[in-house]
């Protein structure tokens, strides 16, 4: 009888420790980055330096104060979350450096990714050659047109991303994304259907 009881005893102990252990387990699984939460910061770091250049060939440049205005906006903000992804990359021992094959995290080209010029909204150099050509006005609407089309990319991985990523500062990253650059495609919209409009 002193045995059974004192196997009881262990019994009970261990199930009272039992769901400590488990929790700790869960808690470090899910700090542990999915290979979606490191593709999605990988690609969008790629695709917000892209915008970072768009940026600076209007910058200074006579666009109009709204286009200015925007690109500086944009500057600002997507500075910030490369630097944020790229910290995150780190952290994870992922790599910073720009991939060449994107967006297999999302199960493009079942899987294997597709090269980075394929990118929904990643301008092509001559798009980005017309944009550094162009003066004025112009200059500032191929601007708004090519950010438009960027937003639209980065607002369709982001979307998938808040989906398929498994970290919650990821989530979190994702969706003030989805937030900002959809309001941003509609002042882009309000512009180019008003000051310009070809």
């Amino acid at each position: 009888m002193k045995s059974i009881a004192m196997r009881r005893r262990q019994l009970l102990t261990a199930s009272a420790v039992l769901p400590a252990s488990l929790l700790i387990a869960s808690n470090a699984a899910a700090s542990e980055p999915t290979d979606a939460d490191i593709g999605f910061c990988q690609d969008m770091s790629i695709h917000h330096l892209q915008a970072l250049v768009m940026c600076q060939r209007v910058l200074g440049r006579d666009t109009g104060d709204a286009v200015q205005a925007a690109a500086a906006e944009v500057l600002q903000n997507q500075a910030m979350e490369v630097g944020q992804m790229r910290a995150w990359l780190t952290d994870w021992g992922a790599s910073t450096v720009p991939p060449v094959s994107v967006m297999a995290w999302m199960g493009a080209n079942q899987g294997q990714g597709m090269p980075l010029a394929y990118m929904p909204g990643y301008a092509s150099d001559e798009q980005l050659l017309e944009l550094s050509t162009t003066v004025g006005l112009s200059r500032g609407r191929k601007w708004l047109e090519l950010m438009r089309a960027h937003h639209v990319g980065g607002v369709m991985m982001a979307s998938q991303a808040q989906t398929l990523c498994s970290s919650e500062k990821v989530i979190r990253l994702a969706t003030r994304q989805v937030s900002t650059q959809n309001f941003e495609i509609e002042q882009y919209d309000l512009l180019l259907a008003g000051q310009y409009a070809q």
